[in-house]
């Protein structure tokens, strides 16, 4: 694939990109495809001998649309793909070429990336790479340190309320993991703390707007329902009737203790 072909089919990657058609996602998937291997042979991927800024301005392009695609595609990997090589743009070329408008918006994807993913370690180390100033301005980047500071405070709540509170359509994909996240840390902690907990109980701690989104999601972790009691198998020596404390109460204490215990380490 020569220049000429490359800048071809980028234009139909974006005409297809900006349409949102039916099958948009199939059919960016396919240009960007065939441009993964266009990139290659003309060299648009920066080296010390690629100086042509309008080249590397379509490679950022075509970057940045896979980057966006991989998020409506719901396909990790090839995101973590994409950010790794725009990262060459966005640091290493940062003096040579013009800011891109969807520069920070990706970075703070990343940053969201990381933490759905409880990868908290990389998530701090990529934090300590961005500006200051954006990391308290720019609400693609603070949007991901909230729900970080949200996590270590154990306020799920705020977490869940921000569910439709997005800075970019994108982050959707990924605070959709970072909830089930959430919510698999609170069965875990429920599970090695209870032996029966009630349907309504466990709904109202995972914030599920019902009690049947609430039963099929724990179907699938594997809950027994009794009536209207799952019947956990914690060791029964983990309570008694005289030291009794509420489940939502018990479940904050214990995760807030384990996020002071990880701060420590």
């Amino acid at each position: 694939m020569d220049l000429d072909q490359v800048v071809s089919c980028y234009q139909q990657l974006m005409k297809e990109w900006n349409s949102k058609r039916p099958n948009y996602i199939e059919k960016c998937g396919q240009h960007l495809a065939k441009l993964k291997v266009g990139l290659t042979h003309c060299a648009f991927l920066p080296t010390a001998e690629c100086e042509n800024k309008k080249e590397l301005l379509v490679a950022r392009d075509i970057l940045e649309i896979g980057a966006q695609w991989s998020c409506a595609a719901r396909d990790i990997p090839s995101f973590e793909r994409y950010l790794s090589m725009l990262k060459t743009y966005y640091m290493d070329y940062k003096n040579d070429l013009p800011e891109s408008s969807y520069k920070y918006q990706l970075l703070g994807l990343n940053l969201l990336c990381l933490l759905a993913q409880n990868r908290v370690a990389e998530f701090h180390t990529e934090l300590e790479l961005l500006p200051p100033k954006e990391i308290q301005t720019n609400v693609h980047i603070s949007h991901p340190v909230s729900m970080e500071q949200f996590l270590m405070e154990g306020s799920y709540n705020k977490i869940f309320l921000s569910k439709d509170n997005v800075p970019a359509a994108s982050y959707t994909f990924f605070m959709d993991i970072l909830l089930d996240t959430v919510r698999g840390e609170i069965c875990s902690c429920a599970e090695k703390t209870y032996e029966r907990i009630s349907l309504p109980e466990i709904s109202r701690m995972l914030y599920f707007d019902s009690v049947k989104s609430a039963g099929n999601y724990l179907a699938v972790r594997g809950w027994k329902l009794q009536g209207n009691v799952f019947v956990l198998s914690s060791p029964k020596d983990c309570k008694t009737e005289e030291t009794f404390i509420p489940a939502d109460t018990f479940a904050s204490k214990t995760i807030d203790y384990a996020r002071e215990m990880e701060q420590i380490v």
